[in-house]
């Protein structure tokens, strides 16, 4: 299979293949490079953030887990016995999904038409494919569509302003530019680079005014540091 423009389907097939210790690059326009481990794409429940084990806890009915990835919660949740619908843009990431069993689809998130789910699941910041503050109410309408009433929708994100803060604890942004917590970024594994794409990072203040104007019930449920989990209900 080539990888082209998919470096987590390459990191994936390498982990699942014996190459462990590896680790995809994070190219930021905001700031230095980061790495996430491959491995940590396989952690177990024991081994995720807080986090993410409440929002595991939370989940009900019929699930539908956005941006997958290595498929670590939908498995979890399947194994609970819950029936559980991925999605993910990587092509590797969705075969190796097959490949275990899930139900899983290479589909973009705003073409997704399936509807009456109970639980829309976005982990490691996955409401950030909003790209921008402006299209996170657009973005929060489309996870409302593939709602059932009563559904939720759990998402956890960081308020990522301590980026800007200087050494007395102040806090500086140009406010002639856009909302801070937009990024664009770029993944890279053995050679091989995503498309650069918009990523959102939204404090919950911003998070609560955009569900309340699309008529989402939501709640701080978790913090954890500068990160938060938060459950959005569809009400009607």
């Amino acid at each position: 299979m080539k990888f082209i423009n998919d470096p987590y389907g390459k990191a994936i097939s390498a982990y699942i293949n014996g190459k462990k210790g590896e680790e995809i690059i994070v190219h930021s326009d905001m700031c230095d490079d980061d790495v996430m481990p491959v491995d940590y794409l396989f952690r177990t429940f024991d081994e995720m953030p807080k986090i993410e084990q409440v929002a595991l806890s939370m989940c009900k009915g019929k699930i539908l887990d956005v941006g997958a990835c290595a498929g670590v919660h939908a498995q979890y949740l399947v194994d609970k016995g819950f029936q559980v619908t991925t999605l993910d843009t990587s092509k590797g990431a969705v075969e190796y999904q097959k490949s275990i069993g899930l139900s899983a689809h290479h589909q973009d998130f705003y073409l997704f038409k399936e509807t009456g789910f109970d639980t829309l699941l976005w982990m490691m910041n996955g409401i950030g494919i909003a790209g921008t503050l402006a299209n996170l109410e657009n973005t929060l309408l489309k996870a409302k569509e593939r709602l059932s009433p009563g559904g939720i929708m759990l998402c956890d994100s960081t308020d990522i302003k301590y980026l800007y803060e200087d050494d007395e604890g102040g806090f500086w942004v140009d406010l002639n530019t856009n909302y801070y917590g937009e990024f664009q970024f770029k993944n890279e594994y053995d050679g091989v680079e995503s498309e650069e794409f918009n990523w959102l990072y939204v404090d919950y203040e911003k998070l609560k005014e955009a569900a309340t104007n699309v008529g989402l019930e939501i709640r701080l449920v978790i913090e954890d540091g500068y990160s938060y989990l938060a459950e959005l209900k569809r009400l009607t």
